[in-house]
């Protein structure tokens, strides 16, 4: 039997003892016994109630406190976690800001340079023939002159002028044959063909082979040169081009600047 068994049965025993004593003292020695017996399981109930409720308690309160730390634990990784978030965005920021400014410095730099060819395109619009100025007028119309601004982005603003160059150059690769009209002197005008030889070099000639000049580029455009001499050499040639007489050597006067 164990100590805490045996103990307990001591315990009965003296109490039984005792009942008996206080029984026989009282005169009744059995509902005495019996009452204090009752009080004695009572007691020893409601103790064994209230260790069991405070063991329980016990229990609940410490899986209380193991949920309540493993969330503190969850919200310590998951601060940690949004600290390093915190950080990276910190130094991608600082990445993106960095690689922001440079590209400011970059466009200023492309703005200033893209303004100079701007510029230096415009003066060579106003020496280019006009067949070749009306077409490219879609693209150099939208060229700000000066210091105008433009809502156009500046990789709209750099295909103008990469458009403009590339007609000039095409341009300036073939002979073209247009009809236009001149003022002559006196301030009349005539229908005339104009002979382009690129952009470097021009003639015209009118129907009759009477009227003809010899044209340069200048600072307001195209400049001619009345030379009716060259009349009849001009009209060969441009009848030549056209398959309208056979192919020979024709000498056309040059302007050399």
């Amino acid at each position: 039997m164990k100590t805490s068994t045996r103990s307990r049965f001591l315990a009965l025993g003296g109490l039984t003892l005792c009942l008996g004593a206080a029984a026989v003292q009282d005169g009744k020695p059995i509902d005495s016994a019996r009452a204090a017996l009752e009080k004695w399981v009572t007691t020893r109930q409601l103790i064994s109630q209230e260790q069991r409720d405070w063991a329980l308690g016990r229990e609940m309160l410490e899986s209380r406190i193991e949920l309540v730390q493993r969330e503190i634990d969850a919200l310590a990784a998951k601060q940690a976690e949004a600290q390093g978030s915190i950080a990276e965005a910190d130094k991608q920021r600082a990445i993106l800001l960095e690689d922001n400014e440079r590209m400011k410095s970059s466009s200023a730099e492309l703005e200033t340079t893209l303004r100079g060819l701007e510029a230096r395109t415009l003066e060579l619009l106003a020496r280019l023939p006009d067949p070749l100025r009306e077409r490219v007028r879609p693209l150099s119309q939208r060229l700000p002159a000066g210091e105008a601004t433009t809502k156009l982005s500046l990789g709209e603003r750099f295909q103008n002028v990469v458009g403009i160059l590339n007609e000039v150059n095409k341009f300036q690769r073939e002979i073209h044959v247009a009809s236009e009209v001149h003022p002559l002197a006196g301030g009349s005008s005539a229908e005339v063909t104009a002979l382009y030889i690129g952009i470097a070099q021009a003639y015209f000639v009118d129907a009759q082979a009477r009227v003809a000049a010899v044209g340069a580029p200048g600072a307001d455009g195209f400049a001619w040169n009345s030379s009716p001499q060259a009349a009849a050499n001009i009209a060969k040639a441009i009848a030549i081009l056209g398959n309208e007489a056979p192919a020979e050597f024709v000498p056309l006067p040059i302007v050399i600047e």
